[in-house]
């Protein structure tokens, strides 16, 4: 008698999840290794250049951007003043959640912008519906994929009937969303284990998700810091020599920050919103109820227009939208920033950061996102 999909996935031998990360395991469990051990940080020109001559960015990690008092300060300012509108679009999208996938679900966000967010949807939910929502945080590598034993090991725990649904924290121009549909697309094949590769997120100025709170491109706080806004977990690392067959993908736990970490103070401001904006989210998941949005890929259309223009090879040296232009300026080699006003208040830390690192800032009109990062090309490939 062959073998049904759930035995089959529990003879798979997977190393159990270590706790790592400063939040809470109520919140969130993070099915990644912790590799806090190795030294893996580059700094910002010599990861680039290894980058762009065909290292894969996953194997190294960029040295922690250390922020100025005057940045920290406009982190509080941006938080206070949006926390209320990303507890709307918070509410928005698990309203959204909810009404296409019901309560037996399993929220999996990707690390690290998505974990956060992850955490704000589960939180609003046990607040409304009373029901506490498993929420797991997962590594996903462009070039190499979602972290296949992670999948296997929620679906170990869960079993196939709970519906699955991936967070992330915004979209730039796509490309991991098409990451995500690759792995899901390789778990059917692989496994017969059916995944939808929808993307639920905050923001969506690529419009290339149909589960979201906004298709406007402004800041979502958590995008202006690095671990310290993300349970002090590092990016993901996936390397052969410290990553087995049996594990999760690696990621380090920067204890050292510990003093500096606002990760649970940055959802805590913003879950004490729900309350106010519920009945908002009620109107606004009505009015839209049963109206599929559009997935144009607009954003990715932008992206090879400016591409043209301006004679990039790589086109993933474009970074397109406010969280992945803050991580052009945090932790690459930036060429220029092209922004669609100067006086657009979404972009006082895109500024700040321009100005102490000599980036020249353009007016470029007409874009679906505030803004986007060039990164500087040293004549070889790219992230």
């Amino acid at each position: 008698m062959s073998l049904s999909v759930m035995d089959r996935i529990k003879q798979y031998e997977i190393q159990s999840p270590e706790p790592i990360g400063s939040y809470a395991a109520s919140d969130v469990i993070f099915l990644l290794k912790n590799i806090s051990h190795v030294d893996l940080e580059k700094g910002t020109g010599e990861r680039e250049q290894a980058i762009q001559s065909g290292v894969h960015y996953s194997e190294m990690l960029p040295v922690e951007y250390q922020p100025t008092s005057e940045y920290i300060k406009l982190f509080h300012k941006s938080l206070e003043q949006s926390a209320a509108r990303i507890a709307l679009h918070t509410a928005i999208v698990a309203e959204k959640i909810i009404e296409r996938r019901g309560l037996n679900l399993v929220l999996v966000s990707l690390a690290r912008a998505g974990t956060p967010v992850g955490i704000l949807i589960k939180r609003y939910i046990e607040l409304k519906y009373k029901v506490t929502i498993p929420h797991y945080s997962i590594s996903i590598i462009r070039g190499k994929g979602m972290d296949e034993n992670a999948l296997l090991y929620i679906l170990q725990q869960h079993g196939l009937e709970p519906a699955i649904q991936f967070v992330d924290g915004w979209t730039g121009k796509g490309a991991i969303r098409k990451v995500l549909k690759a792995s899901c697309d390789h778990m059917e094949q692989a496994y017969g284990v059916s995944l939808d590769d929808d993307l639920a997120v905050l923001a969506d100025p690529g419009q290339c998700s149909g589960t979201f709170g906004t298709r406007e491109d402004y800041l979502i706080p958590s995008a202006c810091l690095n671990s310290t806004v993300s349970g002090l977990v590092s990016r993901t690392v996936l390397r052969d020599d410290l990553i087995g067959p049996a594990d999760f993908h690696g990621a380090k736990w920067y204890r050292e920050w510990s003093s500096d970490d606002v990760s649970n103070p940055y959802v805590d401001t913003i879950a004490q919103y729900f309350p106010q904006v519920m009945e908002q989210a009620e109107i606004h998941t009505e009015i839209a109820s049963g109206i599929i949005p559009e997935i144009t890929w607009k954003g990715w259309q932008d992206i090879e227009s400016i591409q043209q223009s301006f004679g990039i090879a790589n086109i993933n040296l474009i970074k397109p939208g406010i969280g992945e232009t803050t991580r052009v300026l945090l932790r690459r080699v930036p060429w220029k920033i092209f922004v669609d006003r100067l006086e657009n208040p979404d972009l006082q830390h895109i500024m700040m950061l321009a100005r102490d690192r000599g980036v020249p800032v353009e007016v470029y009109p007409g874009l679906s996102y505030s803004c986007c990062g060039i990164i500087q090309s040293l004549g070889g490939g790219g992230e």
